[in-house]
């Protein structure tokens, strides 16, 4: 595997930041989605991550997306990437 970018959030609530590695992100409907894990170990735990920030915003802020449209977006990633399964526990 190509060593992947690994980045940091800023938790909302200011207690710090947690980091992930960005395994691959896309643009569906004008909306940036990552999808990001927590190690690169087969049984990582993953997130799918929406851009919510206005466009005249400098910085991009991220939640994590909703249950209604998880699967969907969840189909997009694993066909890009083509060697993962996204679960939800």
């Amino acid at each position: 595997m190509d060593k992947l970018q690994k980045i940091a959030f800023s938790c909302e609530d200011g207690s710090g930041s947690v980091e992930f590695y960005v395994l691959d992100q896309t643009r569906i409907s004008g909306v940036n989605y990552l999808l990001v894990a927590d190690s690169l170990e087969e049984d990582a735990e993953a997130l799918i991550l929406q851009d919510i920030a206005e466009d005249e915003d400098t910085e991009s802020v991220y939640e994590i997306v909703d249950d209604e449209r998880l699967p969907a977006i969840a189909k997009v990633f694993e066909e890009s990437i083509g060697d993962i399964e996204l679960r939800e526990d």
